[in-house]
């Protein structure tokens, strides 16, 4: 397959070019699959076809422009398609983040994968039992008032035995009907026809726990990662990073290669990599590839002077995004004040393995196979680098190590991008461990200042709130500009830095309040291995880690339970249910932190967090043991109350859940990339260790509380953001000394005890 021919693959056909892809694609097209011969409406957000489709075998297709790595937000999907279209959730088939088959709908992004991308599936779904039932009222020669849908068919509701299924009412083609469209692209796009969704004192399919439809295949070895694409001709590729930040190669000794067959050097400016036809020569030729680099000035501070150099920065954007009363005059004016600051270190994404992209790229398109969380993005920033027009790429998502963020597979897609244009044929860029862990964008670095007035009555008068820190998208939160990858800012391009962070938004009932946020330059500005973008919660945890440690300080400030404490600052009540729920399963029983000293080995203790991420609201309790000579500390039971709105899923919002709680105690008990003046120190998992098995709780209770009178507000992430301070709470609770910085390492508990 020469020229253009190959790149014009229709949105319904199935994929040529590996049998890997088409294993992985197969199963979600085969409903669709006989109408890829048939005209069809371009793929807009304004057709009702860009979403839904029904093959003739009665199966339906959802295209959804956005991805899950791993927690069942397609099964969710799914489920609301099937319900909305009376279809049994066997007989749908979601197709996700494929550029040629799906709309932009943003990728997975800020837990909006139903909260938003849901949502356009809902109101397509209607709007096509509408379309269905129209035509079945032609069809039948009825009212459409009196048909009804059931089991992917039409009937008469007064006469059950006369029927039309939807395969026959549209025989494989297209609807080729209109939706209003909102005119966004991401993940605020909204399409929708007339039909209203129905009424969730109907639905048979959402609120029920589906099983997820990829578990058999990650069990059996039998899931295809984006590591797994082969295709003919393909090469291997590996980068050749500077092994001290800023540095640039001088001289490349393309001869030192010559005894590794095939391997050859690929150099475009200060992007430098080798590539051979077998893997392994790649691997031999990266170790032997002999390089003279540059030798920069020190780009990075001491680690221990991390917090002092944020402090003292200069501040490049401040942002005082709520204020409310005159919080500086209430303190000024206050005979009880409170003050303290946390801080918060870079951290890595530390996928399971480092990015991986596959490209195949040609002067008239280019295919594309990643496992970036943001594919039409990618799509966008392979075509701003190679020169083509977006429609000329075509992204296809594939699993890869999983990612919360903006983690190195958007890196990985633009390198291979570029090797496969300078050597003509496909190309495989695989990073190494040391790659993903050091090179990855981090999770921002920060120091958060916060002062409080305590009235006469134990309530908190005012509150002032500063985070400051490096902007949590110098880098960019996808790679549609070649300016936000490694690739981009080697080859000169330049950078795109942009400056944000955020404030605490628990709903605390406070008169006086001066919430900001600062941020300060990044401390290398290009091809940094310390660039911030966002990781999982963008600034949530360490956001949250400072002002529910506060809370719990004013807390014994005013002497009193840290539960009952939040409660007289609250008004909202789902916040007040959500924290009694959480109570009542923890089995908190009223009285100050660290009133009770535990005797023996262990000493234990219990902290308390509530959290608000956009409409969800989470309260997480945990119960900590803390051996009392090896200083190290164990969560070893949690209560969480989670409240999203309508649950879709309830055994899979379990287990989003349980993860995060997993992976939010890894980053508050171990994760820090530690690094000298010229380079990243924590490159594999001795340097950077995470949470194993043997620290993980024995128990994690959950109460989920379900309003299926409001919309699904998202979980990705919510239950993510109160571990750390509940884990702080704890500790003091259990020893009375107050961490504020984190990873809670037992160094650092050993210091602050002695």
């Amino acid at each position: 397959m020469d020229g253009m021919d190959e790149f014009r693959i229709g949105r319904r056909a199935v994929l040529a070019g590996g049998a890997a892809l088409v294993v992985h694609f197969a199963a979600g097209l085969q409903a669709a699959e006989a109408a890829a011969g048939m005209p069809r409406p371009a793929l807009t957000p304004d057709q009702l076809d860009s979403f839904i489709a029904i093959g003739r075998d009665g199966h339906v297709v959802a295209y959804y422009g956005k991805m899950d790595p791993g927690q069942g937000v397609d099964v969710a999907i799914g489920q609301i398609v099937a319900d909305e279209l009376d279809v049994p959730m066997a007989k749908v088939r979601v197709v996700q983040g494929d550029t040629a088959q799906t709309v932009n709908q943003g990728g997975a992004s800020g837990s909006t994968g139903i909260e938003l991308g849901g949502r356009t599936l809902r109101y397509a779904a209607a709007e096509a039992r509408r379309v269905l039932v129209e035509r079945a009222a032609t069809k039948l020669g009825v009212p459409a008032a009196e048909l009804v849908t059931r089991d992917g068919a039409v009937l008469v509701a007064a006469q059950p035995a006369r029927s039309v299924p939807y395969a026959a009412l549209l025989d494989g083609a297209p609807f080729e009907t209109k939706l209003d469209w909102n005119k966004q692209i991401g993940n605020e796009l909204f399409s929708r026809g007339v039909a209203e969704p129905k009424s969730p004192k109907d639905y048979k399919i959402v609120g029920q726990s589906v099983p997820r439809t990829d578990l058999r295949q990650n069990v059996f070895g039998k899931q295809v990662y984006v590591s797994d694409i082969r295709l003919p001709g393909m090469l291997h590729a590996r980068m050749i990073r500077p092994p001290v930040a800023g540095a640039e190669p001088l001289r490349v000794d393309a001869a030192s290669l010559r005894d590794i067959p095939g391997a050859r050097v690929v150099q475009e400016k200060a992007l430098l990599a080798v590539v051979a036809e077998k893997e392994w020569n790649a691997i031999r030729a990266a170790d032997a590839l002999d390089v003279t680099w540059s030798t920069p000035s020190a780009a990075f501070p001491e680690y221990g002077q991390l917090h002092e150099h944020i402090r003292q920065a200069p501040v490049l954007k401040r942002d005082e995004a709520v204020k409310q009363g005159d919080a500086p005059a209430v303190l000024a004016a206050s005979k009880h004040v409170v003050s303290a600051e946390y801080e918060w270190p870079f951290q890595s994404h530390s996928s399971m393995a480092g990015g991986c992209a596959v490209v195949d790229a040609r002067p008239d398109g280019a295919r594309v196979w990643s496992g970036t969380q943001k594919p039409h993005f990618a799509q966008l920033g392979v075509a701003r680098m190679l020169g083509l027009k977006p429609e000329q790429v075509h992204v296809v998502w594939t699993r890869g190590p999983g990612s919360y963020g903006r983690n190195d597979a958007g890196d990985a897609v633009m390198d291979a991008a570029v090797l496969s244009r300078a050597t003509g044929r496909p190309v495989r860029v695989q990073y190494t461990r040391a790659q993903g862990t050091g090179w990855d964008p981090k999770g921002p670095a920060s120091v958060h200042r916060c002062s409080a007035a305590l009235d006469e009555n134990g309530r908190i008068a005012a509150f002032s709130y500063t985070s400051k820190g490096f902007s949590r998208v110098d880098t960019d939160t996808n790679e549609s500009d070649p300016r936000d990858t490694l690739a981009g800012q080697l080859m000169g391009m330049g950078q795109k830095p942009t400056q944000g962070f955020g404030v605490p938004t628990e709903p605390y009932d406070i008169p006086a309040r001066l919430l900001a946020w600062e941020t300060i330059a990044p401390l290398l500005a290009n091809a940094s291995p310390l660039r911030t973008s966002h990781l999982r919660d963008p600034v949530g945890p360490q956001m949250n880690f400072a002002s529910e440690s506060f809370i719990d300080e004013l807390a014994v400030a005013a002497e009193a339970d840290p539960v009952e404490f939040r409660l007289r600052h609250l008004r909202d009540a789902r916040a007040i249910a959500a924290l009694k729920a959480a109570s009542e399963a923890f089995g908190w029983a009223p009285r100050p932190a660290a009133s009770e000293k535990a005797n023996g080995d262990l000493m234990r203790g219990r902290g308390v967090a509530l959290a608000l991420r956009g409409h969800s609201l989470v309260v997480a309790m945990t119960e900590v043991e803390i051996d009392r000579h090896s200083f190290a500390v164990r969560p070893v039971r949690w209560a969480v109350a989670h409240d999203c709105g309508l649950i879709i899923n309830p055994a899979t919002l379990r287990r989003t859940i349980e993860g995060n709680i997993i992976h939010a105690t890894s980053r508050a008990l171990f994760e820090e990339v530690r690094f000298d003046p010229q380079k990243v120190l924590a490159v594999d998992w001795v340097s950077y260790p995470i949470l194993d098995m043997r620290q993980t709780p024995d128990r994690i209770d959950i109460v989920l509380i379900d309003h299926p009178e409001l919309p699904a507000t998202g979980a990705g992430e919510a239950s993510t953001r109160p571990v750390a301070a509940a884990i702080a709470n704890a500790i003091f609770d259990a020893t009375g000394t107050r961490l504020r910085q984190a990873p809670f390492t037992p160094q650092r508990l050993k210091a602050s005890l002695a």
